[in-house]
């Protein structure tokens, strides 16, 4: 919408015509290296409940907009790309440090509950 020389822009109108001058001078790296710079800032100010508190928030945000196939999808890409990065001894460490967690906060009885479900799926040829 025009505007006569006497009339003043809004706020939202200097803001928007302000980041299309931006947009249309600089390229990706200016806004690459800006982000990082932002990034760093940010790191510096802040501690490690902030990071847990908008984390929290942004997986709220999006476990409500989005289903299973999301998570599945994504899930499946990062098993395969962290499959392509790591070795053997990898998923040795991390294997070893799942029981040990696993094992402190679990009792006798869940391992024999477990150890059924696997010999009765093992019984019916399930094999996962």
């Amino acid at each position: 919408m025009a505007k006569k020389d006497n009339e003043k822009m809004s706020r939202e109108e200097a803001g928007r015509k302000g980041g299309e001058a931006t947009s249309n001078n600089h390229g990706d790296e200016f806004y690459k290296e800006n982000g990082e710079k932002g990034g760093e800032a940010t790191s510096e100010s802040h501690d490690k409940d902030f990071y847990e508190k908008i984390g929290e928030k942004g997986g709220e945000a999006t476990s409500e907009s989005h289903d299973k196939d999301f998570y599945e999808k994504n899930g499946e890409k990062g098993g395969e790309a962290t499959s392509e990065s790591h070795d053997k001894d990898f998923y040795e460490k991390n294997g070893k440090k799942g029981g040990e967690a696993t094992s402190e906060s679990h009792d006798k009885d869940f391992y024999e509950k477990i150890g059924k479900k696997g010999g009765k799926a093992n019984s019916d040829g399930d094999n996962n």
